[in-house]
């Protein structure tokens, strides 16, 4: 499947610093205020709420290559990517739009415990419309990944470092995360993806809005 996908997919690729300060900051005060045994949420939820609202939004996003057009799908299923022993496998998380912060921490845990001890129904690894790819856990900046087939993008998100960044003329240092937006050209141009991969960025640095 992802030599159908690099021989038949043109991809392009949009890379970009999100400023996860405020993420991290709200991430911390959720899981202050869980309750005993309950899922902790992770950076890579916060990433998955924002695509899917981003897709929400975008929803020319949210499609396919079929035929000789582009085909939008009616539903936010999110693709995770887990690395499994012999490879990797994507689960779908299915109405990912729909989900509170909450939902979607305990399901992508459920779906990512599964896809390890291969426990996936066969329903679970199909029919997601948008993959999230994070390969921040083990201390990669920036990676480029490559689009599913039935996709028409994919999100490949590195760790969170602390970064000097220049504010109003000063130097400070950030919680800085770049991602890399791959693209099949036949169905997102250069334009839509940078909007689409900006309204990710600004739903991280905007978490207290994103989740409202």
């Amino acid at each position: 499947r992802m030599t159908q996908a690099k021989q038949e997919a043109p991809h392009f690729y949009l890379t970009m610093s999100i400023d996860m300060t405020r993420a991290m900051d709200v991430r911390k005060e959720l899981n202050a205020d869980l309750a005993e045994g309950g899922t902790k949420v992770s950076v890579n939820d916060l990433i998955l709420v924002a695509s899917a609202r981003s897709l929400r939004d975008h929803p020319e996003c949210n499609a396919r290559f079929d035929g000789d057009k582009s085909v939008r799908y009616g539903n936010v299923h999110l693709g995770l990517a887990v690395a499994v022993d012999d490879g990797l496998i994507v689960p779908a998380l299915r109405h990912a739009d729909q989900k509170s912060i909450k939902a979607i921490a305990a399901e992508a845990r459920d779906l990512g415990l599964r896809a390890r001890d291969k426990k996936l129904r066969p329903e679970e690894m199909s029919g997601s419309t948008f993959t999230v790819s994070n390969l921040g856990m083990f201390g990669i900046h920036a990676f480029s990944a490559v689009v599913n087939p039935g996709e028409g993008a994919i999100l490949a998100v590195g760790g969170v470092e602390e970064t000097p960044v220049v504010r109003d003329g000063q130097v400070v240092v950030r919680k800085v995360m770049k991602v890399t937006l791959s693209c099949d050209h036949r169905v997102i141009d250069g334009a839509l993806g940078a909007e689409f991969l900006a309204a990710i960025a600004g739903n991280l640095e905007n978490p207290l809005a994103m989740l409202a």
